[in-house]
């Protein structure tokens, strides 16, 4: 008999490393672990993991916990992972190739023949993008057919790590909205896009609620780990949404949250089903039955300034750090922050980045400055795009990443605006902590023509269309 009440642990799959919390029964955080991983690019455009580095890392996380003293108690289990891969399992489960990740582009041919069939819009609610699950399956099917023809289960990331938790393959709706053989607005797979798919309903996982139980932790691991009590493995969601949920609970309209990761997001909830795919904005199902949510997607946000860092051979708050305090006007140089394509709204694995409006007299802080303003830029796309769905953006939770939520937070100093400012996004709390001062509602926080990064990427599409290089 423990001494301990009950508790629970979340599990966030990360591109970058798994992160594991330990909570008291009545949530509050009482230990955490984290390990971390490697993504592989053998290809331009391509990014693959081994999914037994998770395995090693959720491993190595819960041997950290373990010792403390609230670990007897556990009794629940939850999983969010990044979305999209494509976990392809042949004969006993065995994985026949590495994860091909939610940032891997190869397969934009398939993706754009996929899309070209109307029920794909039509069921799934969403552009096939590139980086979605089922044209990967294409890509597969077409380039590794020995592979291919040995698949019997897909999984997502999430949904890879409850089979090794329960032994099972059971997803949740709201990660498998997000592989276009999902019908988004009735939460089922879709015969008929499985069939387009080439894939079948055997292949895929059953499915759940987020907040259903997906299963039990299997008595072999519950030894191994320790616990003599059954422990319940909830369904789980998309990493996403579970940010979403993570505060206060975003599922209503109205909620949403700014996301400043490797990609940024910017999300709406729905209370309905309102889908808008020609405007390359993910609709997907929420954690919550009968619920869903809307959000853009910018492929690289903070890698953005990562890269920068990476090139200037320093850290990025090293990079920040000379810019100060104060929330300046746009400067000239413009930064266009397409490393690896896009989706919300252009929806264009080949698009690239670009700086224009350098001079002699530019300097790395007007390079690092600029890198902040088009990430901010290309999240004020993501807000256009759902005003266009009528999706409401009245209370938002930020990042605590101060420098380029204040970009969104604030207007500038003559009430121009800066990227995606307040105009039509309401307020915005940096994880529910703090509060930046509202702006004067006498400004229209909006940004000026000449300043807005579409200017310049009408001018990049004509060079394109002409041949020139970007």
């Amino acid at each position: 008999m423990t001494t301990h009440g009950a508790s629970y642990l979340g599990i966030d799959l990360g591109t970058s490393g798994l992160r594991a919390l330990l909570c008291d029964e009545a949530g509050v955080p009482v230990a955490s672990a984290e390990r971390h991983y490697e993504a592989r690019h053998p290809h331009s455009g391509w990014s693959e993991q081994d999914p037994s580095d998770w395995i090693d890392a959720l491993e190595g996380a819960v041997g950290e916990l373990r010792g403390h003293p609230a670990w007897a108690g556990l009794r629940g289990i939850g999983v969010a992972g990044h979305m999209h891969g494509a976990v392809l399992l042949g004969a006993d489960d065995t994985v026949l190739r590495p994860c091909i990740l939610w940032n891997d582009t190869r397969a934009f041919a398939e993706a754009a023949q996929l899309d070209a069939l109307p029920a794909f819009r039509a069921l799934s609610g969403n552009i096939v993008f590139p980086g979605f699950t089922a044209p990967k399956l294409e890509w597969v099917r077409a380039q590794e057919p020995e592979i291919f023809a040995q698949v019997t289960k897909v999984l997502l990331p999430a949904a890879y790590l409850n089979l090794y938790l329960t032994g099972d393959h059971v997803a949740d709706m709201s990660d498998s909205a997000g592989t276009s053989w999902l019908d988004t607005g009735a939460r089922r797979w879709s015969e008929a896009l499985l069939e387009a798919g080439h894939m079948t309903r055997g292949q895929m996982p059953r499915l759940v609620e987020g907040c259903a139980s997906a299963g039990s932790l299997r008595p072999a691991l519950a030894r191994a780990w320790g616990l003599a009590q059954q422990v319940t493995v909830a369904g789980g969601r998309g990493r996403q949404c579970r940010r979403g949920l993570r505060h206060r609970g975003r599922s209503t309209e109205g909620q949403g949250f700014v996301s400043l990761g490797t990609s940024g997001v910017l999300l709406a909830a729905r209370s309905g089903y309102h889908p808008l795919p020609e405007s390359a904005l993910h609709t997907f199902c929420h954690a919550v039955p009968g619920r869903w949510y809307q959000m853009g997607v910018m492929l690289s946000c903070t890698d953005s300034l990562n890269w920068l860092a990476r090139i200037a051979g320093m850290r990025p708050a090293e990079l920040t750090a000379p810019l100060g305090e104060a929330l300046m006007p746009p400067g000239r140089v413009r930064f266009l922050p397409y490393l690896s394509g896009e989706r919300t709204p252009h929806n264009d694995a080949a698009i690239r980045g670009a700086f224009t409006g350098l001079g002699a007299e530019t300097g790395r802080d007007d390079m690092t400055r600029a890198v902040l303003e088009g990430v901010a830029f290309g999240l004020r796309d993501s807000a256009e795009a759902l005003r266009g769905a009528k999706a409401e953006l009245g209370h938002l939770l930020g990042d605590r990443r101060r420098q380029p939520l204040a970009l969104l937070a604030a207007p500038d100093r003559d009430g121009a605006g800066h990227a995606a400012a307040p105009a039509g996004l309401g307020r915005i709390r940096r994880g529910a902590r703090r509060r930046p001062a509202r702006p004067d509602r006498r400004h229209r926080c909006r940004p000026r023509r000449s300043d807005h990064p579409s200017r310049h990427r009408r001018g990049d599409r004509a060079r394109r269309r002409a041949g020139g290089v970007i």
